[in-house]
């Protein structure tokens, strides 16, 4: 990497800290991130980039077209923050009681208004374009797909697309790549199952809907641990479970809401189609009957190699080839980036964040996640680098 390139944006280093410590302590919910919004198209329009927002949508879409003509890059960033009440004792704990940036949100915008800086200030040398992206509603609604329904890939067309996540579980000044899939997909489960009440004392008068919820929520663990490949991942979970009035009255009704996760295509189709003949076959061996209802959430993120391999490439370049890690699983937590790299060339890494030193352990989604903040310009350079190469 170029040290005339690595000095400009080391010394971004405070600026960078103060710019994400205003966002950790301001965080907003998806679709809500109204004043995360305004203070990105602030910097932005002061860095003198050009900046389109989307009615209905606090998205922010900068554009840097360089000097000279060529390829465009999209950068994303992702902005919103989770309903979690923050136990950090720091000067920057969130103001919002309730609301904390416990998944690295406010660090992912800042990353990128530092990368935003970087090529604003050197747009004249700039082969091509460089757009940025700051997506609201990661965390809930899957901001990236309205997004790109919106246009952000268009005027002036996408060519290669990139996304980072802060990670505690690797240090400060390392990233971990994946080729291919590195998230899986999700979809929401939803079964409502239909007894007959009765008094409980007289069960022979009803249908209990619970104790036939209680068999299909146990028999549905089968379709993971007997229909599904040991070699291939899928996880079902029931995380709500609501039904019954009375200790002494037989449930006619009982719903059931669970998640779907999956790394391949086939496999969701098949898990989904056994979910419901079973879950309605043994309500109708009970005397009950179950509907089904699946509702779409987010589609795998399959990292494209070439991309995957620029990334490296420029890593060895930033933080040298052994602080390189590669990522051998998939998760099976989601992630809507994938619906970027669905739409064009594109892939996402890690980057390290944590360091035991400092007390910097504590996982995403957690009341006591915090970040190295040494973590800020190397994020910078990783994004400028693999912008740069993918720009030749």
């Amino acid at each position: 990497m170029d040290d005339a390139i690595r000095e400009n944006i080391q010394s971004m280093g405070p600026w960078l800290t103060e710019i994400r410590r205003d966002f950790h302590m301001y965080p907003e919910l998806g679709n809500r991130e109204f004043r995360t919004s305004k203070k990105i198209q602030e910097i932005l329009k002061d860095l003198g980039i050009s900046v389109t927002v989307y009615p209905d949508s606090t998205c922010v879409i900068g554009l840097i077209k360089g000097g000279k003509e060529g390829k465009t890059v999209a950068i994303r960033a992702d902005m919103d923050a989770l309903p979690i009440l923050e136990k950090n004792d720091t000067p920057y704990r969130s103001k919002n009681e309730g609301i904390m940036h416990a998944c690295g949100h406010d660090v992912h915008v800042a990353v990128l208004l530092g990368v935003a800086r970087y090529f604003a200030e050197n747009r004249d040398s700039l082969k091509g374009n460089i757009k940025l992206l700051f997506q609201p509603a990661e965390e809930s609604t899957g901001g990236a797909e309205k997004l790109i329904e919106l246009g952000c890939l268009k005027n002036p067309d996408v060519d290669a697309v990139i996304g980072l996540h802060v990670s505690t579980a690797h240090r400060t000044g390392t990233v971990a790549l994946k080729e291919g899939t590195m998230n899986a997909a999700s979809d929401d489960v939803f079964i409502t199952v239909r007894g007959k009440s009765s008094h409980g004392a007289y069960p022979q008068l009803g249908t209990d809907a619970i104790t036939v919820s209680a068999q299909i929520v146990t028999a549905l663990q089968t379709v993971v641990s007997r229909e599904i490949s040991p070699l291939d991942s899928a996880v079902l979970t029931f995380g709500v479970i609501r039904g019954g009035t009375a200790s002494n009255i037989i449930a006619d009704k009982v719903e059931l809401i669970g998640t779907l996760r999956t790394v391949d295509q086939g496999t969701r189709e098949k898990a989904k189609e056994r979910i419901e003949k079973m879950a309605k076959g043994i309500a109708e061996g009970m005397g009950a009957t179950a509907e089904i209802a699946f509702h779409k959430g987010y589609d795998m993120l399959v990292n494209d190699p070439d991309i995957t391999a620029v990334i490296k490439a420029a890593a060895k370049e930033v933080i040298g080839e052994e602080n390189i890690s590669q990522k051998e699983q998939i998760s099976l937590g989601v992630e809507d980036f994938g619906y970027f790299a669905k739409a064009v060339k594109g892939a996402f890494y890690y980057l390290g964040c944590g360091n035991p030193d400092k007390g910097i352990c504590a996982p995403g989604h957690n009341e006591y996640f915090d970040v190295d903040e040494d973590c800020l310009p190397i994020g910078v350079m990783m994004q400028v680098n693999t912008a740069l190469k993918l720009l030749e």
